[in-house]
């Protein structure tokens, strides 16, 4: 599996976002390569398929269904928790299908 965290220079949530990843693989086992990109022009986040910092693409698709283009920090819903990274479920969810 190939994915992909797509964020702006100093994103705040980036750390949460990398770390939880790294939980997320270890703990279904998902073989995977991540790799960062920073991104730092509005047709960079196009063309890469960023919708806000920090996006992850899981083999090149984002799985949260991001809103479109944007180098804004990004929003991530868990039930009635707003996070700037997705949750550790969401991302065990997704690397487990």
């Amino acid at each position: 599996m190939r994915i992909d965290l797509l964020h702006v220079a100093d994103c705040p949530n980036l750390a949460v976002a990398r770390e939880r990843i790294a939980i997320a693989l270890e703990r279904t086992g998902a073989a995977a390569t991540v790799r960062e990109h920073e991104v730092a022009t509005a047709d960079e986040a196009e063309r890469s398929a960023m919708s806000g910092s920090p996006t992850i693409l899981v083999g090149g698709v984002d799985p949260f269904g991001g809103a479109g283009p944007s180098l804004a920090c990004r929003l991530y819903r868990s039930g009635d928790e707003v996070e700037g990274a997705p949750s550790l479920d969401s991302l065990i969810e997704v690397f487990s299908r």
